[in-house]
């Protein structure tokens, strides 16, 4: 029986995610897939910030 092959190893330091921060404080009830459509979302005339992270690590580069 063929083993299955191993799934491909992607750095976490690259899973970033992005997201608005709210004017309210509270990030936006939804992800986003990039920053472009993070930024065409928010509000900055209101206070909103576009903001990134990583849910897995906080880790540098």
């Amino acid at each position: 029986m063929a083993q299955p092959a191993p799934a491909a190893w992607t750095d976490p330091r690259e899973d970033i995610e992005w997201s608005v921060l709210m004017a309210n404080g509270r990030l936006a009830p939804r992800a986003f897939a990039d920053r472009a459509a993070a930024e065409a979302w928010a509000r900055p005339d209101e206070g909103d910030r576009v903001v990134s992270f990583n849910r897995i690590c906080e880790c540098d580069s």
